[in-house]
């Protein structure tokens, strides 16, 4: 049951998810750190692959952003940081959901049985 490939996506999914909210926070405590470049983190497409492949499993990846700088050399933006963040939160509330599901469903197989 849990090293299905339901289970071990959503496993991804949640890793992917947690290193995308430590970036973020990362990102915005150094919005007014100059030259400090931020950063983005990738999972989905890598995801969705594998999942296509019967797998699951993926490992999120980290790249410098390459949007514009601003003079000082930094390119940390806060309204993106901001939506990214309230963003990966729903996918983590929605992920860990799904779950959940699967817990309660073994837990009631076993008083059950």
């Amino acid at each position: 049951m849990f090293d299905s490939v339901t289970s071990v996506a959503l496993d991804s999914a949640l890793d992917g998810l947690a290193l995308r909210q430590k970036t973020i926070a990362n990102n915005i405590a150094n919005v007014n750190t100059p030259n400090y470049h931020a950063k983005r983190v990738a999972f989905e497409d890598a995801l969705a692959s594998s999942i296509a492949e019967g797998d699951g499993s993926t490992v999120a990846t980290t790249a410098r952003s390459l949007e514009p700088t601003r003079l000082d050399g930094n390119n940390v933006n806060l309204d993106t940081e901001t939506l990214s963040n309230v963003d990966t939160v729903l996918r983590y509330q929605f992920a860990t959901q799904a779950a959940n599901g699967q817990f309660s469903s073994v837990r009631a197989a076993m008083k059950t049985s």
